[in-house]
């Protein structure tokens, strides 16, 4: 399947969260993405150095600025499990806008094209790098990493598509 791209629908999938009550959660992208714009943002793993160090605390440095040019979400999805995700979004306690969502069997990512094949350093089908920019449902941006890449999907080329 080729990888989504600027004019695409977002396709629906279920993603898996813990909401403020602790409490497991499926939702629908749908639900997060229908009539506003959006930032879906994909990483490789939780915990992983580029994810974890540049990545994720791109998007929580810039939330501020995103939001004022009329961002509603931005949502990180990763091919972990929600336990993992929950985890990991608890090592950011400086965040307040990032929603940390889990894609555990890959379902979503292979909706979108973007899935990667690591099996052989051990960690199986995980997302490409990536960060979308959509509006209602329609991809603006699409900014696809190749490899082990990350010069086109921060937070800051995201900025620079708004």
């Amino acid at each position: 399947m080729a990888p989504i791209a600027v004019g695409d629908v977002l396709p629906d999938g279920k993603l898996a969260y813990f909401d403020e009550q602790d409490q497991l959660q499926e939702v629908s992208v749908h639900s997060l993405a229908a009539g506003k714009k959006v930032i879906l943002f994909g990483v490789p793993g939780a915990f992983t150095p580029t994810c974890s160090l540049k990545h994720v605390p791109g998007f929580i440095e810039k939330a501020e600025e995103l939001k004022s040019k009329g961002v509603t979400e931005i949502l990180c999805i990763s091919v972990n499990d929600p336990f993992v995700m929950k985890a990991w979004a608890q090592s950011y306690p400086e965040n307040k806008h990032v929603k940390f969502l889990a894609d555990g069997s890959a379902t979503y990512t292979h909706a979108l094209g973007l899935e990667l094949d690591l099996q052989e350093k051990g960690l199986g089908t995980r997302s490409r790098r990536f960060a979308l920019l959509v509006d209602d449902l329609k991809v603006k941006a699409a900014n696809i990493e190749g490899g082990g890449e990350f010069t086109v999907s921060s937070a800051d080329d995201i900025l620079k598509d708004l």
